[in-house]
């Protein structure tokens, strides 16, 4: 491969990394950049909704003449076709190897790959399937029914819980076992003659977080499924499904209730456990527990020089790894008045894995979960001054753009950019929540 296609792959992940679209997350292998390893979430309102998809990602010596080889990696070994165009052995069928005016141009790059990725998770993926489209009769109403609810209900149990459960170290059933790491796939799930991939440590802490995010909008998706299926109900095979590839199993919504809820117990449990971690790292003078000593000290004077006094932080019984955050909302604000505690988690492994805010006082509000976990956005995720930022960026924005992809309360979501009456009712809610935190 030539120095300028490597240059370009380069430019392609570093777009990506550093880009605002949340759908999307990519790493290298570190060994051989060619080899890229993505993981796509699943487009809101449809089946894949916040699912976490995996893909392998292989350029050639030829690329950008020729696309990239694409292996799906979420086939639950092998054993489950997530798609009419993308089949349990990993294939990935793509338009640009179709018709005259669909192939691959050497303008298209890996952001376009994704994407293409992203629309075969469709509203209606029975359609993506070649003379599916047009079948409208009473069989094929209900077979695309039928399709979608065991796609909705896998893409939770797959592709959602089966990952933290095997990161946790927790077996379905509920008990405990030796943690296997952020790998995502087991070797089982190797195709003959593919190269062993990576394990990528990133990937799992993003499905951890955003797991966190997204914990009510898979509650809503369970409630608004499981009064339409039996429980054990098996699932119907679709007529384009064969043998070896094909979505089989049945409905199990309570089961799939109780393994969530364990999850993010087990996820909270951990969370928990950082500061105490933390100080074992202090105690032995490691340089994260150093570093994060200097950071906490350096944001507490740039408030000090600033006369924000907004923000006021301290460090938890001295802990560097546990940072006590209130905030007061400032006069003429949506929040004026209001007094709001969080703490702020910060894993040993920081940034490799990113802290965990928690607030303390309820708030009604679009970027805080039911659960207070806070949705932010930091400009640089590697130094806490700008998480620090970014949390009273996330509080204090009172006209954010739409992103489906942040609904952390699907309530609140609702209201805010709803109907001009909705955007009231959102805006009194907010209001009694705040007035109740200065009580």
């Amino acid at each position: 491969m030539s120095d300028q296609a490597i240059l370009r792959i380069t430019r392609e992940i570093k777009q990506i990394q550093q880009g605002a679209d949340l759908s999307l997350a990519v790493a290298y292998d570190e060994s051989d950049i060619r080899k890229v390893h993505a993981l796509v979430l699943g487009p809101p309102e449809t089946p894949y909704q916040f699912g976490f998809f995996e893909f392998e990602i292989k350029f050639g010596k030829d690329y950008p003449a020729n696309p990239p080889s694409v292996r799906a990696l979420t086939t639950n070994k092998g054993r489950c076709r997530f798609n009419p165009n993308i089949y349990a052995s990993g294939k990935v069928c793509f338009t640009w190897r179709g018709e005259r005016g669909e192939q691959w141009s050497s303008a298209q790059g890996l952001e376009s790959i994704l994407i293409s990725i992203q629309s075969l998770l469709s509203i209606n993926p029975y359609e993506n399937e070649p003379g599916y489209e047009k079948a409208n009769t009473a069989e094929d109403i209900e077979c695309k029914a039928s399709y979608i609810a065991k796609i909705r209900h896998e893409t939770l149990r797959i592709t959602v819980i089966e990952p933290l459960e095997s990161s946790l170290g927790v077996l379905p059933n509920g008990s405990t076992k030796a943690a296997t790491g952020p790998s995502f796939e087991d070797e089982e799930d190797q195709l003959p003659g593919e190269d062993e991939k990576p394990s990528i440590d990133q990937y799992m802490d993003l499905r951890k977080r955003r797991f966190l995010w997204y914990l009510e909008s898979y509650i809503q998706a369970i409630n608004a499924a499981e009064p339409e299926t039996s429980r054990k109900r098996k699932f119907q095979r679709m007529p384009f499904e064969s043998q070896g590839n094909t979505m089989d199993g049945h409905f199990d919504y309570p089961e799939i209730r109780r393994r969530l809820a364990f999850v993010k117990e087990k996820i909270v449990c951990e969370t928990h456990k950082w500061p105490t971690e933390g100080l074992g790292a202090k105690e032995q003078e490691l340089s994260i527990a150093v570093n994060l000593q200097r950071q906490y000290e350096q944001v507490v004077e740039d408030l000090k020089v600033q006369k924000n006094f907004a923000v006021d932080l301290k460090l938890v019984d001295g802990n560097p790894f546990l940072w006590a955050f209130t905030y007061f909302g400032r006069p003429m604000s949506h929040l004026d008045g209001g007094i709001f505690k969080f703490q702020i988690y910060i894993s040993p492994r920081f940034p490799d894995e990113q802290p965990r805010v928690f607030m303390e006082t309820p708030l009604f509000h679009i970027r805080v979960s039911k659960e207070g976990v806070l949705c932010y956005f930091p400009r640089r995720a590697d130094e806490m001054r700008y998480h620090v930022e970014a949390i009273v960026a996330a509080l204090e924005e009172e006209s954010p753009p739409y992103d489906p992809r942040t609904t952390v309360n699907p309530e609140a979501t609702k209201l805010f950019w709803g109907s001009s009456e909705d955007r009231k009712k959102y805006n009194r809610a907010l209001r009694r929540s705040v007035e109740k935190s200065a009580e």
